[in-house]
């Protein structure tokens, strides 16, 4: 099965159930405006009941330097996903895997993906007022001949439309949120056992979530 992120998690119940479904890693965001924004104490929390074979990934937009580096040694994390604005040399200062986000809205959106050196981009949908979450897919037809880092699919996946997606881009993985929710925040425990459902032929690949 294809890795497989669940991102957005603020709580114990739906962080074991994306677990017990097959989730190979889970997201927690750190950015305050998000309506699925957790703190790193309840992150820790979380993550002190799960097993130490599921990653567990911090989402960050445009954090310093110190808070970042807080939060992977107080939950711990094994990976973090820089959302934001950060530039190259920025994402080179941590001492776990980084994944850059880019927000996806055209081909320029793509060029980017030359300036970093990183574990892997995860693409997002663009929008003009949030950094992701906004339950839209982007033009996959985009991604053509843009695959030599590993690409983490993102934006409005959902259990619909998943395998169209995997079949379309070919992604290393794949992160899902608000396709699986009932509100922000809140997963749909159905719908999370829907999308492992669908997912489970999906091909593997050699990317690690950290």
């Amino acid at each position: 099965m294809i890795p497989t992120k669940i991102c957005g998690i603020t709580n114990l119940p739906d962080a074991q159930c994306a677990v017990d479904n097959g989730a190979s890693a889970i997201g927690f965001i750190f950015y305050e405006k998000s309506p699925r924004a957790i703190s790193i104490e309840d992150a820790k929390l979380i993550s002190d009941h799960l097993s130490k074979d599921i990653s567990k990934i911090g989402v960050f937009v445009n954090h310093d330097r110190a808070f970042i580096d807080y939060a992977i040694s107080s939950v711990p994390l094994n990976m973090i996903q820089l959302h934001g604005d950060e530039s190259p040399d920025f994402c080179n200062q941590f001492d776990v895997p980084v994944l850059k986000a880019l927000r996806i809205k055209n081909k320029e959106s793509l060029s980017d993906m030359n300036d970093y050196n990183v574990a892997g981009f995860l693409l997002d949908t663009y929008s003009d007022n949030q950094y992701g979450g906004t339950g839209e897919t982007f033009d996959w037809s985009l991604l053509n001949g843009k695959l030599e880092t590993p690409i983490i699919l993102s934006g409005g996946l959902n259990p619909d439309n998943i395998l169209d997606a995997i079949d379309s881009v070919n992604p290393a993985a794949i992160d899902v949120n608000s396709g699986v929710e009932i509100s922000p925040g809140k997963k749909d425990h159905q719908r999370i056992s829907l999308l492992f459902k669908n997912l489970k032929d999906t091909n593997t690949s050699e990317f690690h979530f950290g």
